[in-house]
């Protein structure tokens, strides 16, 4: 059977500044549960409790476990600062039972709206910084992933080849995030199907996608224009994605992720409605 999870960025809990609307855990976990979902990634750092008990307590209550956590962090410069937040958040992870630390490198910058430039050196730093990170969390008995993301250092198709060529890193396949940085998640799930540990299934309209890829849209533009939408709204094929995955052998998790911005006026129950119909479209394909 396979396994499905939600995320909090669905809920529009972002660890960007500024991002809109951050609803309570409770309502949050309480909403995956209703959905049926028994699984969720942590959110951004310090969302959820950083006490292993608290943080159980919680999870359990709303009879979720965790799957893994997406963290943020320069991996081209500040390399110690980068190995102790690594440090502590896989412990956070550890101790909520997840499975998975899933990596983006980050600019430096607030938000995703521009990526400067890496020298050849500052990408040696950043891939040199995965293997770290990576060692610090097998100690903590979990896998890392690599996750191309818009607005990151990796995140056009130019970079995610040369990740996968110069690491051997997994990566996290986000189809949303691939898309808009050009890379079809198809194509390259079917080019390096052992190269896939974590998946994030997004769905993402087309049209506002090349806008963002050309330049003539910010990334936080593009969210509050709909850039997201529920599986099988969009143009990524999920359905030929996800069978191209699981035809490879994957028994990993897909984390359902439509990141959203909660804004004053913002329906209330939009991220509810909008996963549920995520849900039923992905339930449908498997």
């Amino acid at each position: 059977m396979a396994k499905i999870a939600g995320a909090p960025i669905s809920w529009g809990v972002c660890e960007v500044p500024g991002w809109g609307t951050v609803l309570p855990s409770e309502t949050v976990l309480g909403e995956m549960h209703a959905l049926g979902l028994t699984a969720t990634e942590l959110g951004p750092p310090d969302y959820l409790p950083a006490d292993p008990a608290a943080l159980k307590t919680l999870l359990s209550g709303h009879e979720l476990t965790l799957v893994g956590g997406f963290l943020a962090v320069t991996l081209h410069t500040d390399v110690q600062s980068t190995l102790d937040e690594a440090d502590r958040v896989a412990a956070i992870l550890k101790a909520g039972g997840a499975e998975v630390l899933v990596l983006a490198a980050a600019t430096g910058l607030d938000g995703y709206d521009e990526t400067p430039k890496l020298t050849d050196d500052e990408w040696k730093t950043l891939v040199g910084t995965c293997a770290k990170i990576r060692e610090i969390a097998a100690g903590h008995g979990l896998r890392t992933v690599l996750h191309p993301h818009v607005g990151t250092h990796v995140e056009r198709e130019a970079e995610v080849d040369r990740f996968l060529a110069d690491s051997d890193l997994q990566l996290c396949l986000d189809t949303g995030h691939l898309l808009i940085g050009g890379t079809d998640p198809v194509e390259l799930a079917r080019r390096h199907p052992d190269r896939i540990g974590h998946v994030h299934l997004k769905d993402v309209r087309g049209e506002i996608a090349a806008k963002v890829r050309g330049g003539e849209l910010s990334y936080t533009d593009a969210v509050e224009q709909g850039i997201y939408v529920p599986l099988g709204d969009g143009d990524v094929d999920v359905e030929a994605l996800v069978q191209s995955v699981q035809e490879a052998g994957y028994t990993g998790w897909f984390v359902l992720e439509q990141d959203t911005q909660l804004k004053d006026g913002s329906p209330v129950d939009k991220p509810l409605q909008d996963t549920a119909r995520s849900l039923a479209h992905l339930s449908k394909i498997l």
